[in-house]
Formats: structure tokens, C-alpha cells, sequence
């Protein structure tokens, strides 16, 4: 009996344990649940892909997120309040590799708090929103944002 409820127990952990991995390392795969379509942009005077967000992504707006990647820096200074998050190292980010736009972010910090560049990942905690037409601007913004890890 006791071997029962430590098979229990154990397998309980096993599939706790799973579920917090599977969702820190969900974020950037929830983000991904974006398609696009060919539009008509009157400010640009052409056709650009606008993104349209699955309902994953939908649900997410307005929350905070956890997740983990890499500084892409908007200044030329050390640390910044205000700077781009990508997926993937800034040499694989969107616009020098093949990924899209779906895997960068723009975080804003909270109380303006300088986080200082690192080339490795990083974890941080914000709160989502999306972008559904401003062409200039990310489709992610997360605000708030404090490092975890």
C-alpha cells in the first residue's frame, strides 16, 4: 500500500513538474499562433501584412507574461528601460534571420528601472498587449516588465 501512494505521489510531481515547464517555455510558442493577411495601409500607402491573432494569443492580451529570451537594445547605452525582446540571440532575430515578426517583443520597465544589456537569455514578467494595426510599432508590447531571472 505505501509502495501505491508513492507511485501516486511521484507520478503526481512527474506531471506538476512537466506543467510548469510546459509553460515557461510556452510564451513564445503562444505568440507564434499569428497569421497574416495582405492589407491595404492608408498611412503607408501600400500593401502590408497585418497580423491576425488566434484566440491563444487574444487570451493572453492584458495579462502578464512570463517569458524568456534575449535583449535586442534600442540605444547605445548599457542598460535601458526600454528596449527590444526577441526569442532568439540578436543574431538570429527577425530582421537578420528567418524568423518573423511574431518572435520580438517591445518591453517597457517598470518605474523606468534600467535593466543592463546581457547577450544571454533572460527571463522577464510583464503585462501583454497587442498591436492590431499600427504598422510602424511590434505586435508585442509587454509594460511593466520586472527581470525574474
Amino acid at each position: 500500500m505505501k509502495m501505491k501512494y508513492t507511485l501516486v505521489l511521484i507520478t503526481a510531481l512527474f506531471f506538476t513538474i512537466n506543467t510548469y515547464a510546459q509553460q515557461q517555455g510556452s510564451a513564445w510558442k503562444t505568440l507564434s499562433m499569428v497569421t497574416f493577411k495582405m492589407e491595404f495601409d492608408e498611412f503607408m500607402g501600400m500593401d502590408v501584412q497585418k497580423p491576425i491573432y488566434t484566440q491563444h494569443v487574444m487570451d493572453l492580451s492584458g495579462e502578464e507574461v512570463t517569458i524568456k529570451g534575449y535583449i535586442i537594445p534600442l540605444k547605445g547605452e548599457k542598460a535601458q528601460s526600454h528596449f527590444m525582446f526577441s526569442a532568439y540571440p540578436y543574431k538570429m532575430c527577425f530582421f537578420c534571420g528567418n524568423a518573423g515578426p511574431e518572435t520580438v517583443l517591445q518591453a517597457f520597465t517598470k518605474d523606468k528601472v534600467k535593466v543592463p544589456y546581457t547577450s544571454k537569455a533572460i527571463t522577464i514578467r510583464g503585462k501583454l498587449s497587442l498591436n492590431h494595426g499600427d504598422v510602424n510599432e511590434l505586435m508585442y508590447t509587454l509594460t511593466n516588465v520586472e527581470v525574474v531571472e
